[in-house]
Order: C-alpha cells, then structure tokens, then sequence
C-alpha cells in the first residue's frame, strides 16, 4: 500500500526560488506593486499557480496595516434604519461591490457618540474606510471619523471640507422636477412637507421645490417639517388641513411621509388626486403598497450604494476616484398626481 505524502503549504520563500527573484520581489507582486519589471512579475505568477501558493492574507494585513473591513455607519437610530426602505437599498448595493471584494463590510447604527465609543473604535485603524448614510448638520463625530480614515458619504456633506468624497442622488433637480409635474397639471396652490432640515436631501429638495415654483412666478402654499417619518409627516398634513386655504397639490419629501399623509386624507374624505395631488419622492416599495399608488421621483438608491462602495475600493486601491459623483431621479406617475 502506498501513501501520498501531504503537500506542505507553498511559502513566500519557495515562490522566489522557483522564480529566480528575491523574496522582496515576490512580496511586490502578491500586493499589487508596480515596481516590478513585466518579466519578472510573470515569473512570480507562474511559480505561484505552479505551487499553488496562497498569500497569507493576516501577514499581508499586518504588513499593509490593513483590515480588509469596510464600515458603514448610519447615524440614525434603530427605529427610522429598520422602518425606512431606502436604508435596505443603500445596504444591498454596497454589498453587492463589498461582496465581490476583499474586504467584509460591517455595519454601525450610531444615533449619537456622546461617549466616543464608535468613533475611537472607528479612529484606532480596525477599519480600513468608512462609508456614511443619512449624516445631520449636528453629526460632529463623523467630521472627527473623516480626519483619521478615508470616508466615502453617501449624499453631500453639509459642512463640506473642499476634498470630500460623496456620492448623491440630484435632489434639487428631483425636487424642481416633482414641482413641475405638478404644475402642468394646472395646480398652483403647492405644498411642501419637508424631511428634515439638518439633510442634505431634506435642504435640497425644498430648494427644487422653491426654485420650480419662482420659475412659474407662484408663492409655496405652505412649508411644513415632516422630518422623514410616516407620524411626521401625518401630523403635518394635518396642520396644513387645519388651514382655512386648502392646497390643490402637495410634494412631500419622502414616499415614507407621503403614506402617512395620505392615510390622513383618506381619513378625512379628501379625494387624492381629484381635490389634492400627492407626489413623493423615493420611489421605494410602500409608493405601490396601498389602493392609492403613490407618483413619486424614483431615486437609484441600489446604484448609489453601488456606486459609494467603488469609490471606496478605488481609494482604498490607492487610486484617485472623482470626488463627487451624482445620480438622477426619475419621475414615475401612477395615481396620487
């Protein structure tokens, strides 16, 4: 009977004898360097598929001081993560990039870091990049993440330091464009129910709205804080029905705010689209979840997670990716406008 010895793992040093090369230049090849001349790097492969030699990825990582784990901090709380689609499209579409990578990604649901826990963690080099969703004008430690780690945002910073990388969906357009619609369908007298203020979407969709309606020479009918949740925005439909001078039309900064607003009128009788038209903004899964099908401006928010998890390979890579990159939303009409 015959036994076939076990093969020792191939090592760093038996690549480069089989090669002809030294052991620093076989360590150039496996982590990507250029600095190695075409003859010599295509030694290196083939000794390596020869010996089908494996690097030590926790060897390379120590060397590099390199994780290979990506962070994704959200600073919202539990509630509004969990409740709100657009944050389930965020996060598929990083995983998507993340997953084919080598790097894992992990995920940091951070309302507030009063005690530093997540940002010193964040800060210590246990991550290699950080990607950041739904950031607020109050957020100061994400600017303390920002100088110690490449951070990619998703959305414009709102404090912006001149080399921020972000990748955003064209809000003022998508806002400008809701109006619009709006108002070739003969409506004048508009509404708003905003997301919140201290984001950059709630801020620049109102902007799209307010610049949609100077261009028609009309006046907002009405401003109102819904701050992108469904209670919000009910309450704010409700102040706006308690007002003598009824709108015809209301552009609501989210299809999570447009529902709640819509079940206040049906409650109350008022015909949605007959006697006020609705149009959101998201297009999520809620915009075609109830009899009344939300119009609403589609937002690719799949893509953007896509799009915010290459800029940071492409950084991580030590390449230079653009620092802005912005998407388009697209109108989607069904019932409500």
């Amino acid at each position: 009977m015959t036994t076939e010895a076990i093969r020792a793992p191939a090592t760093l040093e038996g690549v480069a004898a089989l090669a002809g090369v030294s052991r620093s230049t076989v360590s150039r090849v496996v982590n990507g360097s250029n600095s190695v001349s075409a003859d010599a790097a295509d030694a290196v492969q083939r000794a390596i598929a020869e010996l089908d030699y494996v690097p030590n990825r926790a060897a390379r990582s120590l060397a590099r001081r390199q994780t290979h784990a990506i962070a994704l901090v959200v600073p919202e709380d539990t509630t509004r993560f969990f409740g709100e689609p657009f944050f389930a499209a965020i996060v598929n579409g990083l995983n998507d990039r993340v997953a084919r990578s080598d790097y894992v990604l992990s995920l940091f649901i951070a309302n507030d870091d009063a005690d530093d826990k997540t940002t010193s963690y964040l800060r210590s080099g246990s991550v290699d990049g950080v990607l950041i969703v739904s950031h607020h004008t109050n957020d100061r430690f994400t600017d303390r993440i920002a100088t110690a780690v490449p951070v990619v945002y998703g959305g414009r910073p709102l404090r912006p330091r001149g080399n921020d990388y972000y990748v955003d969906v064209d809000n003022v357009r998508g806002g400008r464009d809701a109006t619009q619609y709006l108002i070739a369908q003969g409506r004048r007298r508009i509404a708003h129910i905003a997301g919140q203020l201290t984001m950059p979407a709630g801020v620049d969709r109102l902007t799209g709205f307010r610049e949609a309606l100077a261009d028609a020479e009309l006046d907002p009918h009405v401003i109102e804080d819904g701050g992108f949740t469904a209670e919000g925005a009910a309450d704010a439909m409700r102040r706006i029905l308690a007002r003598r001078d009824l709108p015809d039309a209301v552009f609501i900064a989210s299809d999570l705010m447009a529902r709640g607003a819509l079940e206040v009128l049906v409650t109350e009788g008022i015909g949605v689209p007959d006697d006020i038209a609705i149009i959101g903004f998201d297009d999520s899964p809620m915009a075609t979840s109830a009899s009344i099908k939300l119009t609403t401006m589609r937002q690719p928010s799949f893509t953007q997670g896509q799009q915010m998890a290459d800029v940071m390979l492409e950084l991580l890579a030590g390449r230079k990716p653009p620092y802005v990159t912005m998407l388009a939303a697209e109108l989607v009409v069904r019932d409500s406008a």
